[in-house]
C-alpha cells in the first residue's frame, strides 16, 4: 500500500471501473413504440395513387374516414377499395430515442471496461494505438475507458514514486514526478485522436448542412411539381418517384431542422396525391408490392427474437422500423394483419430487452449495496486515528483491500453513483491527509533528533581528547543518559550516527582503561612535567608578533593538556597556578577573548584535518549556529518594533540590545570560524 496520500493530489478524479454509460439504468423502450403508425386521417383527403410497375409511393397522412379512391383511366369509375392507414409516420419514433443509444452503449461499454480494467499501461497504450487505425465515431467509448484506465494507473505509479522517495529520505517538498516515456507517447496518441474526432465531428456538421440545403432543394422541385401542369401523368408521376428517390438517399440534417423538414415534406406530399389521380390497377400493384416488403421486414423481425446479444438484436429492430416507415400503405384487408405480425415479433425483442436491463439493474442495486457496506467498513476503519506507525500502516493496508475490492464491484445506478463515490473517496481522503500530518510530524521530530544526536556526537569526540578522566567520565556517562532520551532518527541515518557516537565512547574509555594501569607510576612524573611547564611559561620572553605570542601560548596549553594526571592533592593547585600565569600573559600582551577562540578553533581544526576527521560535519555545525543566531536576531529585531514607551518596556529594551549585542558578537565569531575552516579546505585541495 502507498504510504503517504492516495489522495486528492494521489487518488483517480474519476473511477474508471464504473463508465458513466455503463452505470446508467436504462429506461426500456414502451412496447407501444411499436405503433409507429399514425392512423390519424383527414377526413377531407381522397388518397389517389398512380403508379408504374416500380413506382413507390409514400403517403404519410391519409385519414380513416377516407376512401381510397382509385379512378380509372378507361371509364371514370371509382373504386373504394384499399386505404392503409400503416404508412402513417408518427415523427417521434424518427430516431432512436437518446436514452436508447445510451442504453446499447452502456452493454459495450461495460463489456469493454471489464477487459481494460486487467490491462497494464503498457496494454492500454498498445490497444489505444490499435483503435487509431478505426473511425474516430466506433470508438468515442473504447477511448474513454483507456484513458480513464490509463489515467487510474499512471496514478498508481506516482504514489509508488513518491512513496519510495519518501522511505528512501526525500522530503516532501523535494519530490518531483516527471512524465515517463509511456505517459507521454498515450498524451501523444490521445491528442491525435481528439484531433481526428474534432475533425470528424466538423465534417459532420458541415455534411448535415449540406444535406438540409440539399433536401430543401428537393422541396423547391415538390412545389414546382405541383405548380406545374404536366401533359402526361405517367411523366408526371416518375418526375415524383425521382425526387422521392433524391429525398431517400440523402444522410441527416440538423437536428433542429429535423421536424420542420419532415412536417413541410408530407405536407407537400399530400397536396401531390391531392392532385395527381393514379389508376387503379397501378395502386393495386404497388400496394401488393409494399405488402411483400413488409412481409419480408416481418421474417427479419422474427429473426431477431432467437439473436443473442439484446444490443445487436434491439439496432436491428430499429432499423427494421425505419425502413416500415418508408415503405407504403398496403391492401386494406391485410393492413391489420401485417401490423400486429410486426408488432408481435417487436414485442418479443423489446420484452427480452426490458427484461435485461430489468435484471441489470437489480444487479446495480445490489452493487450499490455493496458499496455501501465497503463505506460503512471505510468510517468504522477511521473513526479514531492511529496512535502509532504500525497502527497507521494496518489501517492504511484495510483501506487498501477495499479499494481493491470496490473495484471489482460492479456499476451502481446513475443517480447513486457519485454520491457513494464521493463518500468512499472522501473518508479515504481525509484518511491519508490526517496521516500525512503524521508522518510529516514524525519526520520533523526525527530530523530535530538527528541534529541533537550530532550534537551528543560533537560533545563525545570532544571529550574523547581529554584526560581529565573523572569529570570527563561524568560529562559522557550524563550524554550517554541523554542519547537514551533522544527520539527515533530516520533508518537511514539512524546505524550511521550511532556508530559515530559509540567510536568517540570507546575511544575515550580505551584511553581511560590505558592511562590507569600504570596511573600512580605517572603521577609524580607529570607532576613535574607540569610544574617545569609552569615555570618555562613564567620566565617565557614574548615578542611583539601577537599570531605568534598566541600560538607559543596554544603551544604550552597543548603540553599541558598532553601531560597525564597529576596526584589529587596536587591538582587544583596547579591548574589555577596555570590558569593564572596565562591570564596574566593575556593580559600583558593585549590578547582579547576572541582572538584566543580564535586561535583555540584553529588549533582544533588543524587536529581535525591531522585526524582524518570530516570538515564537513564541524562546518555543518557553524552553519547550523549562525542559522540559529540570525533567525534570533530577526526575532528580537521585530519585538523591539513593538515595544512602546514606557519603564518596564525601556528594562525589556535593554534586555534585549544586550541580548543582541551579544549575538550578534557571536555571529561575528562563528563567521571567523566559517572562513578559518575554508581557508583550510581550500588549502588542503591545494595540496
Amino acid at each position: 500500500m502507498m504510504q503517504p496520500t492516495p489522495n486528492a493530489e494521489n487518488l483517480p478524479k474519476n473511477e474508471n471501473v464504473e463508465p458513466k454509460e455503463a452505470a446508467d439504468a436504462v429506461a426500456v423502450e414502451n412496447t407501444d413504440d411499436c405503433v409507429v403508425e399514425n392512423t390519424n386521417l383527414t377526413n377531407d383527403t381522397n388518397a389517389v395513387v398512380e403508379s408504374n410497375t416500380n413506382a413507390v409511393v409514400e403517403n404519410t397522412n391519409l385519414t380513416n374516414d377516407t376512401n381510397a379512391a382509385v379512378e380509372s383511366n378507361t371509364d371514370g369509375s371509382t373504386d373504394t377499395n384499399v386505404v392503409d392507414s400503416s404508412n402513417t409516420v408518427d415523427e417521434s419514433a424518427a430516431t432512436a430515442e437518446p436514452a436508447d443509444e445510451e442504453e446499447n452503449d452502456a452493454e459495450e461499454a461495460e463489456d469493454f471496461a471489464a477487459r481494460y480494467g486487467a490491462m497494464s499501461r503498457e496494454e492500454v497504450v498498445a490497444e489505444l494505438g490499435a483503435l487509431m487505425d478505426q473511425e474516430v465515431q466506433q470508438v468515442k467509448h473504447q477511448v474513454a475507458l483507456l484513458r480513464n484506465r490509463f489515467n487510474e494507473l499512471t496514478q498508481e505509479v506516482e504514489r509508488a514514486n513518491y512513496e519510495a522517495f519518501l522511505a528512501g529520505g526525500g522530503q516532501k517538498e523535494d519530490f518531483q514526478n516527471a512524465a515517463d516515456a509511456l505517459t507521454e507517447q498515450f498524451r501523444k496518441l490521445y491528442n491525435t485522436y481528439r484531433e481526428r474526432r474534432q475533425r470528424y465531428q466538423e465534417q459532420q456538421d458541415a455534411l448535415k448542412k449540406q444535406h438540409l440545403e440539399q433536401k430543401q432543394q428537393i422541396l423547391e422541385e415538390l412545389r414546382q411539381l405541383i405548380e406545374k401542369d404536366e401533359e402526361s401523368l405517367k411523366a408526371t408521376y416518375d418526375r415524383f418517384n425521382e425526387i422521392q428517390d433524391k429525398w431517400k438517399e440523402i444522410g441527416e440534417v440538423p437536428r433542429e431542422s429535423l421536424n420542420d423538414l419532415w412536417q413541410t415534406y408530407h405536407f407537400l406530399i399530400e397536396q401531390f396525391f391531392n392532385k395527381v389521380k393514379i389508376n387503379k390497377e397501378l395502386r393495386m400493384l404497388d400496394l401488393k408490392r409494399n405488402l411483400e416488403q413488409k412481409i419480408a421486414l416481418c421474417e427479419k423481425a422474427e429473426e431477431l427474437m432467437m439473436e443473442t446479444s439484446i444490443t445487436k438484436a434491439f439496432k436491428a429492430l430499429q432499423d427494421l422500423r425505419d425502413r416500415w416507415r418508408e415503405i407504403g400503405p398496403v391492401p386494406m384487408e391485410h393492413n391489420e394483419e401485417i401490423w400486429q405480425r410486426f408488432c408481435n415479433a417487436a414485442n418479443q425483442v423489446d420484452e427480452r430487452r426490458k427484461a435485461y436491463y430489468d435484471e441489470r439493474r437489480a444487479e446495480m442495486e445490489q452493487n450499490l449495496l455493496a458499496k455501501q457496506a465497503l463505506v460503512a467498513q471505510v468510517k468504522e476503519h477511521t473513526a479514531e486515528k492511529p496512535q502509532s506507525v504500525k497502527q497507521w500502516n494496518d489501517v492504511t493496508a484495510a483501506l487498501d483491500e477495499m479499494l481493491k475490492t470496490w473495484k471489482t464491484i460492479g456499476p451502481v445506478p446513475r443517480e447513486a453513483n457519485e454520491a457513494v463515490w464521493n463518500e468512499f473517496k472522501g473518508g479515504i481522503d481525509a484518511f491519508y491527509r490526517d496521516k500525512k500530518a503524521f508522518f510529516n510530524q514524525m519526520r520533523d521530530e526525527q530530523n530535530e533528533n538527528y541534529n541533537r544526536k550530532i550534537d551528543l556526537c560533537l560533545k563525545a569526540e570532544a571529550i574523547a581528547k581529554r584526560e581529565d578522566w573523572k569529570k570527563a567520565t561524568e560529562e559522557l556517562l550524563a550524554l550517554q543518559e541523554e542519547w537514551k532520551q533522544v527520539g527515533n532518527v530516520s533508518r537511514k541515518l539512524s546505524e550511521k550516527v550511532w556508530k559515530r557516537f559509540r567510536a568517540a565512547c570507546d575511544e575515550f574509555f580505551a584511553k581511560k582503561n590505558e592511562f590507569f594501569k600504570d596511573i600512580r607510576q605517572n603521577e609524580h612524573e607529570n607532576l613535574e612535567k607540569k610544574e617545569a611547564i609552569i615555570e618555562q611559561l613564567k620566565a617565557f620572553e614574548f615578542g611583539d608578533d601577537k599570531e605568534e605570542n598566541l600560538r607559543v601560548i596554544k603551544d604550552f596549553q597543548r603540553q599541558w593538556m598532553e601531560v597525564g594526571h597529576v596526584p589529587i592533592k596536587d591538582k587544583d593547585r596547579l591548574q589555577k597556578e596555570f590558569r593564572a600565569v596565562i591570564d596574566a600573559h593575556f593580559e600583558k600582551l593585549k590578547i582579547s577573548l576572541r582572538e584566543a577562540q580564535e586561535t583555540a578553533f584553529r588549533d582544533r581544526v588543524e587536529r581535525i584535518r591531522t585526524s582524518g576527521g570530516k570538515m564537513s560535519d564541524e562546518r555543518q555545525m557553524l552553519m547550523d549556529q549562525i542559522d540559529k543566531l540570525r533567525a534570533n536576531l530577526q526575532v528580537w529585531e521585530n519585538n523591539l518594533g513593538f515595544l512602546s514607551q514606557s519603564k518596564q518596556a525601556d528594562l525589556l529594551r535593554q534586555e534585549f540590545e544586550k541580548k543582541m549585542q551579544d549575538a550578534r558578537q557571536q555571529l561575528a565569531l562563528l563567521k571567523t570560524k566559517l572562513r578559518i575552516l575554508d581557508e583550510n579546505k581550500e588549502e588542503k585541495s591545494e595540496n
